[in-house]
């Protein structure tokens, strides 16, 4: 089956957004209700997640209905194509409980249904609270709003800011809480905002100079790490590792460089194996 234009798959991508994100930021104002917890009480899933990925899905299947599809708040579907959409509804779900207008929907299309050998070939990302649409495609570049963006280079690590996240798990913070500790005093600071995908596309707009976080599930940071990538960053793990579950980090190339050797001893020091 042939595969269509990363750009045709973005204007789908990106539409399907843009429709979602309406929808979270009226049930947003409307009130949030949480619906469930999931691997803690603090990892909590609202009705809106589960209401915007069955629109997302609805929207996507209608389109293109031999795709596959792999949300966070539903049950994978295999497709027949060749290509599955991994979709966060609401990524940042603790900030859209709060209000925090730190908060998206996250839409990425990939060839290949493993997340280890997957390429991305489309995302967008749409921080509604905002109003910014972060886009990219394969070899298309990434944009904000319609605006190219590209990554901040020759920043060195003392004056980096640095973006990560937490687990959910208390027991895991406190460890993930020392790495911050043996970094806070090499970097200019770190900032946590709550939203894996924005983070990433933060990167890739220069508002962080690197991103690094553990524990993340492909619909994190699908569309995200496309964004940052096509906008000149470099996205995986250690040494030659591709970014997963693990571990992600995310910077321009020299500046990764730099930051790898620098994170490696203190995941060696700080988190078990199967937090590592």
């Amino acid at each position: 089956m042939t595969v269509p234009a990363p750009t045709e798959l973005l204007r789908l991508a990106q539409d399907t957004a843009l429709v979602a994100g309406e929808l979270a930021a009226r049930r947003r104002a409307e009130g949030v209700e949480v619906a469930a917890s999931k691997s803690s009480p603090e990892d909590i899933v609202t009705f809106a997640d589960r209401e915007t990925e069955n629109l997302i899905r609805a929207l996507l299947a209608e389109a293109r209905p031999n795709d596959g599809f792999f949300g966070e708040e539903s049950a994978a579907t295999p497709g027949t194509s060749g290509l599955t959409w991994v979709v966060d509804p609401i990524d940042g779900t603790v900030n859209f409980l709060y209000g925090i207008p730190a908060w998206g929907v996250s839409i990425a299309v990939v060839e290949g249904d493993d997340p280890a050998t997957w390429t991305t070939l489309a995302g967008a990302v749409f921080n509604p609270a905002l109003g910014e649409l972060f886009t990219a495609s394969t070899g298309g570049g990434s944009h904000l709003n319609g605006t190219r963006l590209q990554v901040a280079t020759g920043v060195p690590l003392n004056l980096a800011l640095v973006g990560t996240g937490f687990s959910y798990r208390a027991a895991v913070r406190l460890r993930q809480a020392n790495v911050v500790h043996g970094l806070i005093d090499r970097v200019r600071d770190i900032r946590r905002i709550g939203s894996a995908a924005l983070d990433l596309c933060s990167v890739a707009a220069g508002r962080l100079d690197l991103y690094y976080e553990r524990g993340l599930n492909p619909w994190d940071q699908a569309a995200g790490a496309l964004v940052a990538r096509e906008a000149g960053a470099r996205v995986g793990a250690f040494g030659e590792d591709r970014e997963g579950i693990d571990l992600l980090i995310a910077g321009a190339p020299d500046l990764y460089a730099d930051f790898e050797p620098i994170l490696a001893p203190l995941f060696t020091q700080f988190m078990s194996s199967q937090e590592r």
